[in-house]
């Protein structure tokens, strides 16, 4: 049979999916279930001067109401599980519900639990909550200051940390530079809207003593510690299950306080528990993502070589620090600030700080989209400054592939790449010069044609376990696999990871089957289920196929090593004169004398004639810790062409060239990037959660918040280059942030390149017509910026 590794077969998950045969976490019915709500504030910031429920508990089908001041002292707060050291992190605490004041708008204050969905949340009306109205601040850079309204006592000015990074001397390369430009930039927040709002079904068996949670969650493993930690509940006594997961984009990677709750009641009633929020209390209380105020500065030469950067960012957490909140703008942010160019001077400083808003943390890119935005903002500025094309510029600066590994001036070492092939295939497939002539002879005519080219490398394969102790995350970031072969020779691989539309379902099963040389068919991926599936960490920051992948294809090794043991017993051969062809160890030379990976499968099973000394069974387990991360890299061009009378932006052509190391599944590979540049382009044109100046978000349903449609989309052309990356055993990278990191600069450096003869030279995300129209009109008028 031919390899599997590198085949674009179509993804064995579909089916079900597509078919509403797939099992959601709303979808689980258990006997004797009951239904939870959440009441919700109503303000941004109140102290809570009276929540009574005495007529709610009277309501129909109620079977109990909770308060902040019934759980408090039988429950903990919600944990904050990345404590960045050295910053002089404040984490106050985040109770499960609201007892003396709340904080943002969705701040749940209390829970109730009915016979019927319906009845719970008809009982929420009842509930009657007198408020102390205090006053709202939701920019960050406003919370920062001195007399804006505190949130929390315990942290002065509402800063949460002052983080800093520094490599090189910044301040004298500013100092000496010919050349400097500068920009405050809005990194506006977004609402992730995965397909499935957030739901979680709670069972408590108190014979045993065991809780099982059915929750939507990235990280099952994650959950059950966090859940232990909330509930008071030893670890062994939980159980997760994270059933099929319609959508997560970074935002089911928290532990939030309402799985917590539905846990606690269904202990306390000893009947099942079940919630499951719409869409308005998913944009209220499920976190949102960016939220930067930004005032960066780039310097260089007058022939275009960068010698430094500069970075003070207010970074907006919201009420409370969510489960991976620091980590977001300092370790995933700041140290990309150099991205893929040799700048040998950065110094930067994030203020994280909390507002009367909805909690961040990570969206789909967490941390790399702001960096790589705020740098390729300034590498088109820096390069309008001193007349030089923006790809040559870049072309200058690109670290050369002979440098790596390389070291960047914030300290992190990047592992491969060959920045200049991404670069020339994405300008060999746009035709760049001939694009340029097309532009010039537009606008002669009227029309305002414009191309962004960006060029880009990210951190991902979240790893070194060592390195995660060292920059305060939780927990660790290798992951596990157990691969176990049945007697007919089929063969499961349970993992530490929780695939959720990343398609790890399909490849994982190609590199068992590739390796054992057996179909595809045979063999079946077991995720999401703390009690089948061995400890892993989770899947975010692009690292299942990187990290957990790599755990598959070692454990998988291991089996192959021990069924050759098995196999050179049962020819009577020395293992060396044993070779591995087509799915069976063959006797060099004697090609009649072989045996078959099912005739292995079945001996080791039944275990009859073993060699001396080997256990019976033909399984395998392996945990996988990279010794760094990995830093995909790649070119995006867009060409746009902007109708100045409406401020309508009309996207021509989008070319994405990524290089992820060797592809397992060129399809998969593929739809990740589209998906991954579809929301970076609906961030660079229309998404933007908005507050008023009272903390109430105007964007809380999907009339009011535009995510971006397929027919909005121009056809996203694809290209790859193939760089492996040497710290895992796939020579694999991510990919599935790839897109969103690249494609909001790529875009609004078009838009911006086609209105440059308009005077307009900045416009923050998103580049709405309004917003566009009104900067063309401001640009008339020799008032752009």
């Amino acid at each position: 049979m031919g390899t599997l590794f590198g085949s674009g077969i179509k993804r064995r998950e579909d089916p079900r999916l597509i078919t509403g045969h797939a099992t959601y976490t709303d979808d689980v019915k258990l006997p004797g279930l009951t239904y939870a709500a959440i009441l919700r504030s109503t303000y941004a910031h109140a102290r809570l001067k009276k929540v009574n429920v005495a007529r709610a508990k009277k309501a129909p089908g109620v079977v109990a109401v909770y308060t902040g001041a019934d759980v408090k002292e039988r429950v903990n707060p919600v944990p904050c599980a990345w404590n960045v050291p050295n910053c002089d992190l404040k984490t106050p605490p985040h109770p499960l519900l609201a007892h003396e004041k709340v904080r943002y708008a969705g701040d749940g204050i209390a829970m109730v639990v009915a016979e019927s969905r319906e009845e719970a949340r008809d009982a929420l009306d009842l509930i009657d909550v007198e408020y102390e109205p205090l006053p709202a601040v939701v920019d960050p850079e406003m919370a920062a200051q001195p007399k804006a309204p505190q949130l929390h006592a315990e942290v002065p000015s509402n800063v949460a940390f002052t983080w800093n990074v520094a490599g090189g001397d910044a301040d004298k390369a500013f100092a000496e530079a010919a050349v400097k430009v500068d920009l405050r930039i809005v990194q506006q927040r977004l609402q992730p809207t995965a397909m499935e709002p957030r739901a979680a079904v709670a069972s408590f068996n108190p014979g045993a003593g065991q809780l099982t949670l059915w929750v939507t969650s990235q990280n099952p493993h994650i959950h059950r510690f966090l859940c232990s930690v909330m509930l008071k509940v030893p670890e062994h006594r939980i159980r997760v299950i994270a059933p099929e997961v319609g959508g997560g984009f970074g935002s089911k990677i928290p532990a939030y306080a309402d799985e917590a709750l539905v846990c606690f009641a269904a202990m306390d009633l000893k009947r099942p528990v079940k919630w499951t929020e719409d869409r308005s209390e998913n944009y209220k209380a499920t976190i949102h993502g960016r939220d930067h105020v930004e005032y960066v500065e780039l310097c260089g030469t007058k022939d275009g070589a960068i010698t430094g950067l500069r970075a003070k960012v207010y970074a907006g957490l919201g009420g409370y620090a969510s489960t991976a909140a620091p980590g977001i703008p300092t370790i995933l942010h700041g140290l990309m600030y150099s991205g893929p160019y040799t700048i040998p001077n950065v110094k930067g400083t994030v203020y994280g700080v909390y507002t009367t808003t909805t909690p961040v943390d990570a969206y789909r890119g967490a941390g790399r989209p702001e960096a790589t935005y705020l740098l390729e903002r300034l590498v088109n500025l820096y390069a309008r400054k001193i007349g030089m094309d923006p790809v040559e510029l870049r072309r200058k600066n690109l670290i050369a592939k002979d440098k790596f590994p390389y070291t960047v001036a914030t300290g992190i070492t990047y592992d491969s790449g060959d920045y200049q092939a991404a670069l020339d295939k994405a300008l060999s497939i746009l035709d760049y010069q001939a694009f340029r002539a097309e532009q010039a002879k537009a606008r002669k005519q009227g029309r305002y044609l414009g191309v962004g080219v960006t060029t880009y490398c990210e951190i991902c394969g979240l790893g070194p376990s060592q390195v995660a102790g060292a920059v305060g995350f939780g927990g660790g970031l290798y992951d596990s696999a157990i691969v176990r072969v049945y007697p007919t020779g089929v063969v499961r691989a349970y993992i530490g990871g929780k695939p959720h539309g990343q398609g790890e379902e399909t490849t994982f099963a190609q590199i068992v089957a590739d390796e054992f040389g057996i179909p595809i068919e045979n063999v079946e991926i077991v995720a999401g289920d703390t009690e089948a599936t061995p400890q892993g960490w989770g899947t975010y920051g692009s690292r299942t196929t990187a990290v957990c992948g790599s755990a598959v294809k070692i454990a998988a090794q291991r089996v192959k090593e021990k069924a050759k043991k098995l196999a050179a017993h049962l020819l009577e051969a020395n293992e060396a004169d044993l070779e591995w062809r087509d799915g069976k160890f063959v006797v060099r030379g004697s090609p009649d004398q072989a045996k078959s990976f099912a005739d292995l499968a079945l001996m080791a099973n039944v275990a009859w004639n073993m060699p001396a000394g080997t256990e019976p069974g033909l399984e395998a387990t392996a945990f996988f810790d990279p010794s760094n991360f990995v830093f995909p890299f790649g070119a995006h061009i867009c060409t746009v062409e902007v109708v100045v009378e409406t401020g309508q932006v009309k996207i021509l052509r989008y070319i994405a060239v990524d290089d992820c190391g060797p592809q397992i599944n060129p399809m998969i590979v593929e739809g990740q990037v589209h998906g991954g540049v579809v929301q970076g382009v609906g961030e660079a044109l229309q998404e933007i959660a908005v507050y008023d100046e009272d903390g109430q978000l105007l964007t809380g349903t999907m009339m009011d918040y535009a995510v971006p449609k397929a027919s909005q989309m121009p056809k996203i052309e694809t290209a790859h280059t193939v760089t492996p990356t040497p710290v895992n055993p796939l020579g694999v990278k991510g990919i599935g942030e790839t897109g969103t990191i690249a494609s909001p600069p790529t875009v609004v450096n078009a838009v911006l390149d086609a209105l440059a003869p308009l005077g307009v030279v900045h416009l923050d995300k998103p580049l709405t017509p309004a917003r566009v129209w009104a900067a063309i009109q401001n640009g008339k008028k020799g008032g752009a910026r």
